[in-house]
């Protein structure tokens, strides 16, 4: 049956009919599920993916080991484990479970012109601060008024880390809100769970396909699609771009088919069943009829791309203006018109949903797809609600990793089976016993040597007796009685075998990438730790291209969710609670959430580095401290930043302004010891001049305290003359008044005593005869100079008169 579409080229009204449908239905059909000359498209990709998902588990067939061994079909004479050695299974899991722990993070760049011109805007206003620094912080000094445009706390101080301070510190509100809404998306249809699973087909079959869809009950959801059970337009593209139809097969219960096609009616469904065994004829995917189920069918669900015309009439109005009208893509005005008007046409994309019960004529639906994904960018264009990835795709034949070593796999298979029959026909060492020999042995304590005697001490011991000479003297040929019996043969061919089995092993490792150094092996003792590394980091490489295909898909389902949450937000009953459950957290979110479907976002996904990356990432930094040309605030910034070449760009921007920083802090700290030294010696001089006045002064002071000393002292000396000249003065009048009345008492007396005069002259006489007999002068009682003083003073005026 020959593939045949119905012509793109009528108008939109027969596209929508049902009959056009089921046309574009049957062609499908057609093309994939036609049993004429073999050339069932469907059945053949199921089989192969079968095939190698066998393969990937270590379950696949044995049939071809046991023709390979067998003798025209005779398997009698082999008693052999079948059992396949799963090795593939090691080298899908090393891939899959490495893939699936790289995280990553989805980034939503608004790029409507609204958000270009906030972004313009501040980025300007920082430009605007980083020329008026200086000016600002005049102002800021002076009169305490911020004049600053910006609000960040450290300008930029180059152009490079204000481009650096865009890419990593800038984000705007409604950036946030976008990727809050479709983190929260993913993780309600448990994306995690669907990546693994679809890094295992593309490592597996090498085709991975994952599903967006919207309905009003559970708004946008991903979905995990089997490639097993796709059907697709032919395409040379591994990322399906080019494509005008996609679909997949579908193996529902009829309860199911009921529930989403209320439609339906009962005699309806009693048509399908009764049609059911045609179906399953002619579209049947399951590999033991055991498994089948009454109760099930197979529908094809698929997306249709083709074109509509969005036509209007344009009437100019009594004013002047022009007025759009929309009309149907058959309007066509007349040749005479009147009334100036005239036909506007564009042509866009559009999709039409449609669902087919296989090897039947009845459509389950057809209708233009509700809630088409349409990139604001480009209005006209529409995206499939399919993701589709085949990274090793030529000529629509896709080869993965696990087809690359089948075969590889069926030799140590092989292997492995001739192994176990070496082993089977395997002989234990013997031992060869001369009996005549031991004939010949005397033990001398009177028991016998025979033959069970000698191979209990021969086992038991290791040693055996034996003699040279016969008991007749003759040479003895049994003079060693026991002798072993290697069988040799049967090592050589294990050794040889299990040679082979570790070069089919290594042939895998050659074809596949993955080496010792990510398998799992143990490696060489003597292998450096970085030649391990490297090696590792050669395997990753040899596989890179099944982790960008999945992270094409994850960019695929986030740019779909994107879409798609203008819908539930604008269409959406959940519409509130899908708002709180994204901005619970934050309130400036919920305010954006509101007029999130009036923006544009670029998606692109930040990949969190390797082992590799973050080995070399780490030494830059160690470099970087051992070597003080940043401070550990500087590496701790450094590592938080999962784009490795933003991290590297902010290590030489910190090392700069490092490096900046320092010198002009040696030139600060050369001008302060400059001006320390100066002032030291300023201080110095001062100090040397402070103490010469102190000196003098002290010495003034000393000379002054002396002279006061000496003052007092002559005031004392004074006061004590004054005292001593007083009593002096004292000691004279009492002397005078002695001599004065002494000499009245004389006259008295020689007046009174006339009489006696003589014998007083005699006695006076007498008296001076004495005196000078002793030569001692008359006593005076004056001083003897005390009463002139030190200076010169005399007192000499003060006598008594």
């Amino acid at each position: 049956m020959k593939s045949y579409f119905p012509s793109q080229t009528v108008s939109d009204a027969e596209k929508i009919s049902y009959d056009y449908g089921l046309k574009v239905g049957k062609a499908i059909e057609a093309e994939w599920f036609n049993n004429d000359k073999n050339s069932n498209r469907y059945k053949t990709n199921h089989n192969n993916f079968h095939n190698l998902r066998l393969y990937a588990r270590g379950e696949q067939s044995i049939q071809k080991y046991k023709d390979e061994l067998s003798i025209n079909g005779d398997l009698s004479y082999l008693n052999l484990d079948w059992k396949p050695v799963p090795i593939i299974s090691k080298f899908v899991d090393i891939v899959v479970n490495g893939i699936s722990e790289r995280t990553y993070d989805i980034k939503a760049y608004s790029q409507d012109p609204f958000g270009v011109a906030k972004r313009t805007e501040y980025m300007e206003n920082i430009l605007k601060d980083m020329r008026l620094k200086e000016f600002n912080a005049a102002v800021q000094n002076e009169i305490n008024l911020d004049v600053r445009k910006s609000d960040i706390e450290e300008l930029p101080e180059t152009n490079d880390e204000l481009e650096l301070h865009m890419q990593l510190s800038y984000k705007q509100s409604v950036e946030i809100a976008e990727e809050q809404a479709i983190n929260t998306l993913l993780e309600g249809s448990r994306y995690e769970l669907i990546k693994k699973r679809f890094y295992y087909d593309i490592t597996t079959i090498g085709i991975g396909a994952v599903k967006s869809s919207f309905n009003t009950s559970e708004g946008a959801v991903v979905e995990y699609v089997d490639p097993a059970n796709l059907v697709y337009s032919y395409t040379d593209s591994p990322y399906f771009e080019d494509i005008y139809y996609v679909g997949e097969v579908k193996t529902i219960p009829v309860n199911e088919l009921a529930k989403q096609f209320p439609h339906l009616s009962e005699s309806d469904l009693e048509d399908i069943m009764k049609n059911k065994s045609f179906n399953r004829n002619n579209n049947n995917t399951r590999f033991s009829q055991d498994k089948e189920d009454t109760n099930t069918i197979q529908v094809l669900y698929f997306n249709y791309k083709t074109y509509m015309n969005e036509v209007y009439k344009m009437k100019e109005t009594a004013t002047g203006g022009d007025k759009a009208i929309e009309k149907n893509d058959d309007f066509n005005p007349p040749e005479n018109k009147q009334g100036g008007y005239e036909r506007v046409l564009r042509s866009i994309e559009c999709l039409y949903e449609g669902a087919m019960i296989l090897g039947s004529d009845k459509l389950l639906k057809w209708e233009m797809a509700k809630n088409m994904m349409r990139p604001k960018s480009d209005f006209t264009k529409v995206k499939m609600n399919y993701a589709i990835v085949a990274p090793r795709m030529y000529n629509g034949k896709i080869e993965s990793l696990v087809s690359r070593i089948t075969g590889f796999a069926d030799m140590i298979q092989l292997t492995h089976l001739k192994i176990q029959q070496v082993l089977s026909r395997m002989t234990p060492d013997g031992v060869y016993l001369d009996a005549d020999g031991l004939a010949e042995i005397d033990l001398g304590n009177g028991t016998n040597y025979n033959p069970q005697e000698a191979l209990n001490m021969f086992f038991q011991t290791g040693s055996v007796i034996g003699r040279s000479f016969t008991q007749d003297g003759d040479m003895n040929p049994g003079k060693v009685p026991i002798q072993e019996i290697t069988s040799g043969s049967g090592g050589n061919k294990m050794q040889a075998l299990i040679g082979n089995y570790n070069y089919y092993l290594q042939m895998i490792r050659d074809v596949t990438g993955l080496n010792e150094a990510r398998d799992g092996t143990t490696p060489d003792k003597n292998a450096l730790v970085g030649v391990q590394k490297l090696a590792a980091a050669n395997s990753n490489t040899a596989t890179r291209h099944i982790l960008q295909s999945g992270l094409f898909l994850t960019s695929e389902i986030a740019e779909c969710l994107s879409l798609r949450i203008s819908d539930i937000i604008e269409y959406s009953p959940t519409k509130d609670a899908f708002i709180q459950a994204i901005g619970v957290h934050n309130v400036a979110v919920l305010k954006e959430m509101e007029n999130l479907h009036l923006y544009d976002f670029g998606i692109f996904i930040e990949l969190q580095p390797d082992e590799e990356e973050k080995m070399m990432l780490e030494n830059n930094i160690q470099m970087a401290l051992q070597q003080q040309i940043i401070e550990l605030a500087d590496a701790i910034d450094v590592r938080e930043i999962k784009n490795i070449k933003l991290a590297n760009q902010l290590l030489k921007i910190r090392r700069k302004r490092k490096l900046d920083r320092d010198q002009a802090l040696q030139m600060q700290n050369m001008q302060q010891q400059a001006q320390l030294n100066q002032q030291s010696a300023q201080a110095a001089a001062q100090a040397e001049v402070q103490k010469n006045q102190a000196l003098t002064q002290s010495q003034a002071q000393l000379e002054q305290i002396k002279a006061q000393l000496e003052s007092e002292k002559m005031q004392q000396e004074v006061l004590h003359k004054k005292d001593l000249m007083g009593l002096e003065f004292q000691y004279n009048m009492q002397l005078k008044g002695i001599e004065v009345d002494g000499q009245k008492t004389k006259e008295e007396e020689k007046e009174n005593r006339k009489d006696e005069r003589t014998r007083i002259q005699a006695s006076q006489q007498s008296e001076l005869i004495d005196q000078r007999n002793t030569g001692k002068p008359p006593k005076n009682f004056e001083s003897a100079g005390n009463d002139i003083m030190g200076g010169g003073f005399d007192l000499g005026p003060f006598d008594p008169r």
